[in-house]
């Protein structure tokens, strides 16, 4: 399968259809901004996300404002994204175990923080650390299954066998292209497989014909 053809027909698609995840603003490389976005952004839109995330970051500038703000204001500052309340938890919880250290660099001390999964620390790993690593949420995990590029049950299958199929050199531009694509054309619910430029390719149009 080629890859790279795929990842750039997403590309290509999901910027002229103004994808969220391509219209928002540049995304930052500054750590804290990166990780907190990215913990807000779990069960969240987009749209959503870049919203709550730039108003907190008008009152919250980095980890001491994070442990010195009250729990019941951050919770307020962040409502609007999923699990608002327990997101509010666990920021303060990540500032209490950072503590002034710099965030790690790795995936192994990245998971070891609170509220931290594999996609968050990937997306950290890749924006922050410009490290090659594919962060897999619903999108990916959906659009790989469908494409036939892998065969797996769950986002942490998807990312091991995704690392066996793809070239390394193309791991960060995984996740941004199929957030995108599955944001405009390859959607969870009603497919537009009719306009789809890969469809040549995927094995779950080519099992509907």
């Amino acid at each position: 399968m080629d890859i790279e053809r795929i990842l750039s027909v997403m590309e290509e698609e999901a910027k002229r259809r103004k994808a969220p995840v391509y219209a928002l603003k540049k995304r930052t490389t500054d750590p804290f901004r990166v990780l907190v976005s990215a913990i807000l952004s779990t069960r969240t839109r987009d749209e959503q996300t870049a919203a709550v995330a730039e108003r907190l970051f008008e009152r919250v500038k980095g980890f001491d404002d994070l442990k010195k703000i009250d729990e019941s204001e951050l919770a307020e500052l962040i409502r609007g994204v999923g699990f608002y309340r327990n997101k509010a938890k666990i920021l303060k919880k990540l500032a209490e175990e950072l503590d002034g250290r710099e965030i790690p660099d790795t995936l192994d001390e990245l998971v070891k923080l609170p509220g931290i999964g594999r996609k968050v620390a990937n997306i950290v790993l890749s924006e922050v650390f410009g490290k090659d690593a594919i962060a897999v949420d619903t999108h990916v995990h959906r659009i790989a299954n469908r494409l036939g590029i892998v065969e797996t049950k769950t986002p942490e299958e998807t990312e091991i066998e995704l690392k066996k199929v793809i070239t390394e050199g193309l791991w960060r531009r995984v996740n941004k292209a199929f957030v995108g694509y599955g944001q405009t054309v390859c959607k969870p619910l009603r497919p537009l497989c009719k306009e789809c430029r890969i469809s040549d390719m995927c094995k779950y149009y080519l099992e509907k014909l």
